[in-house]
């Protein structure tokens, strides 16, 4: 009976191996129809954007919205360019980004480092004060951050607002890292002490490479946030010498309400950037997303 009953679970056993992956693949293509699904409902208004900016005015009144243009009508880029201040606000935008970035960035890792690698009393508490910072709006600091900036002189100028893009963008970046920070092995810091190293060559020459995917992670994220950021730069940079992307974007909705093929023409190309950005460091991109769960 003990053979007979070890014949027949032995015979079973296969049969339920061969029906996992069948409900394996089912979850495969419901993930694959909902991806889809989800990237359809992305690019729709990119497309339409795209399409519109295309246009001319009377086939973006008269036909479908997303029906092709009968003619490429390439001067909407050419007018949004002349008239939208374009090239000026693109370049101020990509001068605060490009200097705000990399600053915010080499701190975070730094205060994320210290919190991860050197215990001193209290370093919890400080950890839960800049989860916490990472949560207050920006809008409710607007006035007091108006009257700091104009008592510093740096009201319409890059640096009025760099320095508060980096300090609004500490707390949350520090949280991350430091999730990462502390997931690497605790055994490379010894191994380092016993060639002679200290923290800043710990620091510098081996976390920080091991955290290329994290770092390239939050340079898009940050790219991104600082590019589109409006709060703070509509109550900053109020010449129009000064003004960035979405300020420029706002101010030529404004003056030519009724242009919806070069509001679009300006609105597709302010996105060229953040794009570029992101094929440089696609890569990378996804395995950071997932390498910042807090640890400890």
């Amino acid at each position: 009976m003990t053979t007979l009953t070890l014949r027949r679970t032995s015979a079973a056993a296969p049969s339920r191996r061969r029906k996992a992956p069948a409900s394996r693949d089912y979850v495969r293509i419901g993930l694959w129809i909902t991806l889809a699904i989800t990237m359809v409902l992305w690019a729709l208004p990119l497309l339409f954007m795209l399409v519109t900016s295309l246009k001319s005015e009377n086939e973006i009144f008269s036909s479908s919205p997303f029906s092709l243009p009968s003619a490429a009508q390439w001067e909407n880029f050419a007018k949004a360019i002349q008239t939208g201040n374009f090239f000026s606000a693109a370049g101020n935008s990509l001068l605060i980004a490009v200097i705000k970035v990399p600053i915010g960035l080499f701190i975070s890792a730094a205060a994320a480092f210290a919190l991860s690698r050197i215990r001193f009393r209290g370093s919890k508490l400080l950890l839960g004060a800049f989860a916490l910072g990472s949560m207050v709006p920006i809008q409710v600091a607007l006035g007091p951050l108006f009257k700091t900036i104009l008592g510093l002189g740096l009201l319409n100028t890059p640096w009025g607002v760099i320095l508060p893009y980096i300090g609004f963008g500490l707390p949350y970046q520090i949280f991350i890292l430091y999730g990462f920070f502390s997931s690497i092995p605790r055994e490379i810091d010894e191994s380092v002490r016993v060639d002679g190293g200290g923290n800043l060559r710990l620091f510098l020459q081996i976390v920080l490479p091991l955290s290329k995917p994290a770092l390239a992670a939050l340079f898009i994220l940050d790219f991104v946030s600082t590019w589109n950021e409006y709060a703070i730069a509509l109550v900053i940079l109020q010449s129009k010498a000064s003004m960035t992307i979405p300020l420029a974007i706002q101010s030529f909705q404004s003056q030519f309400t009724s242009s919806y093929g070069p509001l679009n023409a300006f609105t597709v190309m302010s996105i060229l950037p953040v794009v570029i950005v992101y094929l440089l460091f696609q890569r990378y991109f996804v395995q950071g997303m997932f390498t910042g769960a807090v640890k400890g």
